[in-house]
Parts: structure tokens; C-alpha cells; sequence
């Protein structure tokens, strides 16, 4: 039996999860950026997260071949970092947002919840996704309320 897509799509769009924006650096000095929200943790003991990038995402490619990444959990006030950085031109995506380098390198978002930094340690191809798992190597967390994704639309968490 096979499961329609858009209705897999519904039922999943119930399910809230957090926003956020990855961001690694090449060995040229060329930033990559892109807005994910299937981003989970997976170990404690290695403490190890996983990210889950699309094959026609334009920074998949690029995010595969550099060893480090940051995962940057946006903020409920940073709807429009994740519209910049899901945005079709990627040559833009860091113009006019401020960001500092963290220890591998790759821009840490101002503002941001939390910044995680990892050395990626694994992919696994999971249908039309690569699954990149990252070992953090540094990580630390703000103070404000996250950024939602929720049926297909954005949402902020009261509380």
C-alpha cells in the first residue's frame, strides 16, 4: 500500500518542530546557509545531532563535502532569517545579517536560541534526503522563545 504524498505531508505538518538555519564555510572562504527544520539530537554520550538535507537543496552538495557545520535554533523573532535563507538565491542569503565565526569557522547567526558547532561524521541517503549526522564540538544556548514551523506555516510558542 502506498502512502500519498500530500497526505504524508499533512499528517507530518502536524507535528511542530523547531527552525533552524545551517551555515558551514569552505576552505576558500565562501559561506553556505540553509533554513532546516528536520533537526534532531541523537546522542548524549557522544553528544551527536542530525540534520536531514534535501538532493536538490543548493547548499546539499556543498554541505557534504565541508567537514564542519553550525546549527543555528532560531529565535521567534527570526521568521525572516528562515525566509531568507529558503530562498531561491543563495547568493544573497548573508547580506545584511550579523554573525560572528565560531570555532570551525562557520557563521554563528546573532540573536540565535542556540548555537551548536559539529564535525560532520556520517551521511546516510534516506529517500530524496541525505541524513548528515555532526558530532558537536561546541554549543551554547541563549535566553528567548523559539521559532516554530507548523502546518506549513510559522508559529511562536507562548510561554
Amino acid at each position: 500500500m502506498s502512502l500519498d504524498p500530500d497526505t504524508f505531508r499533512s499528517v507530518l505538518g502536524r507535528f511542530a518542530s523547531g527552525v533552524t538555519v545551517i551555515t558551514a564555510r569552505d576552505e576558500a572562504g565562501r559561506d553556505y546557509g540553509m533554513t532546516v527544520s528536520a533537526f534532531c539530537s541523537v546522542s548524549l554520550v557522544p553528544p551527536l545531532v542530525l540534520i536531514c538535507v534535501d538532493h536538490v537543496a543548493s547548499s546539499h552538495d556543498a554541505l557534504l563535502a565541508i567537514p564542519y557545520f553550525a546549527v543555528n535554533v532560531l529565535a521567534a523573532h527570526q521568521e525572516s532569517i528562515s525566509r531568507r535563507f529558503s530562498g531561491l538565491d543563495e547568493h544573497v542569503r548573508f547580506d545584511g545579517v550579523g554573525y560572528s565565526r565560531g570555532l570551525t569557522g562557520s557563521a554563528l547567526l546573532d540573536d540565535a536560541l542556540a548555537h551548536i558547532e559539529c564535525r560532520r561524521v556520517a551521511e546516510h541517503l534516506a529517500g530524496d534526503h541525505t541524513i548528515v549526522v555532526g558530532e558537536v564540538e561546541a554549543a551554547v544556548a541563549h535566553s528567548d522563545r523559539p521559532l516554530l514551523y507548523y502546518r506549513g506555516g510559522y508559529a511562536q510558542l507562548e510561554r
